[in-house]
């Protein structure tokens, strides 16, 4: 071992009469372990809540939507046109609006999307989604010719109703009569119950077939063509070259444009967050430096012995150095390994709880993605490493002389 990592490790065990230097570094390593554990939990916590998040709204979600000048005269035509655009793996129709769904405990306004359940889950993860009942109750007619419907699980919760129950539809499209325009109505059975996770969806949306919301809405073709692409991370690029490939009269947009205010709050909080732990790391750096100054006006006698010994100034340096290097090494490594084991016993087992209703998520996931692990690691020792530069240069400068004058 090189004479002075030996010294710096014997620094770090003070005597009894200099045990006041071994406590401020003691409290130096500890400033630094729970700086790095609280900025890996932090960055953990914000991590796997966007992605948690952002799976959720994917999952409940196309990549692109495309929609196109007048409507969609022929969709199958067009989906089989948009499904031929390379990385592109699934293509749907549907439509959106509003009505009034009632039942006899209950009633609620609900989004009504029309899809085809034949390609529906090629975009979607309804079909999985499934609490209850199947997405092929959407295909066929059930009892008396009465079409299905879908419903989110706190819903149908709201609405007090199970798979096979009946329910009425009111729509703001309205039939022409001689009493005036009457609101069209529609009794729809429940074909199944849906869990999506986001609680947008499984409280607020129905899916019906495509031409039950044709006709409930007074529509004659589909609003939309949604598509699902192989990486999502590629979806803006995809949806950017989507006019040059089947035409300029197509409006694309995909999911990270629709979502741009949500991810841009949370990637500000997770900055924000982080900054302001990260401060825990520079107090703890703060210590060191305070340690380590305090260190060289103790040992200046042991520096002039060693200097006169013939100990170099660079030698010098590189033993105060090494000491403040310990301290952070130490304290990086228990706080990245603690950080790390909480934020996993957290996830597993769901620690934190959140309103459901608030944060569309019923839980906070942790995620802990290496490059973040890396950065608070190396941004910690390098901190550590600047808090050293100042009082080791300070004793490298320390002059023999002077320091056994009075001794």
């Amino acid at each position: 071992m090189p004479f002075e990592l030996q010294i710096a490790f014997r620094y770090l065990v003070a005597k009894r009469k200099q045990a006041f230097i071994s406590v401020i570094s003691v409290a130096s390593t500890i400033g630094v372990t729970v700086g790095v554990m609280a900025l890996v939990i932090a960055l953990a916590l914000m991590t796997g809540l966007q992605q948690e998040v952002r799976d959720r709204i994917l999952g409940s979600s196309p990549h692109i939507f495309v929609s196109h000048v007048g409507g969609f005269q022929d969709y199958k035509a067009e989906v089989d046109k948009l499904r031929a655009v390379p990385d592109v793996v699934g293509a749907a129709p549907g439509v959106i609006g509003k009505a009034l769904i009632t039942t006899e405990t209950g009633e609620a306004f609900i989004t009504l999307k029309g899809v085809d359940p034949r390609l529906e889950s090629s975009v979607t993860d309804i079909a999985s989604a499934m609490i209850s009942g199947s997405l092929d109750a959407l295909a066929g007619q059930g009892e008396e010719d009465v079409s299905a419907i879908l419903l989110g699980k706190d819903l149908a919760g709201t609405l007090g109703v199970k798979v096979g129950d009946s329910v009425r539809l009111l729509t703001p499209k309205g039939t022409l009569s001689p009493m005036g325009m009457v609101p069209r109505t529609r009794r729809l059975v429940v074909g199944g119950v849906f869990g999506l996770g986001l609680y947008e969806f499984d409280a607020q949306w129905g899916y019906v077939a495509l031409d039950v919301a044709e006709r409930m809405l007074d529509k004659e073709r589909a609003d939309f063509i949604q598509l699902r692409v192989r990486d999502m991370y590629e979806a803006p690029r995809i949806a950017e070259a989507l006019p040059g490939l089947v035409g300029a009269d197509y409006l694309v947009q995909d999911w990270s444009d629709m979502n741009r205010s949500l991810f841009s709050a949370l990637s500000v909080e997770k900055m924000a967050i982080s900054l302001t732990i990260g401060l825990i790391g520079v107090v703890a750096a703060l210590n060191i430096l305070a340690s380590l100054i305090l260190l060289v006006m103790e040992k200046s006698r042991d520096i002039a012995i060693l200097k006169t010994m013939g100990a170099s100034a660079r030698s010098v340096t590189l033993i105060f150095m090494a000491q403040g290097l310990i301290i952070g090494i130490i304290g990086t490594t228990v706080g990245g390994s603690l950080g790390y084991l909480i934020a996993s016993i957290a996830d597993r087992y769901r620690l934190v709880r959140i309103p459901y209703d608030v944060y569309q998520v019923s839980h906070v996931p942790f995620v802990v993605l290496p490059f973040d692990f890396a950065a608070v690691v190396i941004g910690a020792v390098v901190i550590c490493f600047f808090a050293t530069i100042y009082p080791s240069r300070q004793a490298a400068r320390l002059d023999p002389a002077q320091a056994l004058r009075y001794e």
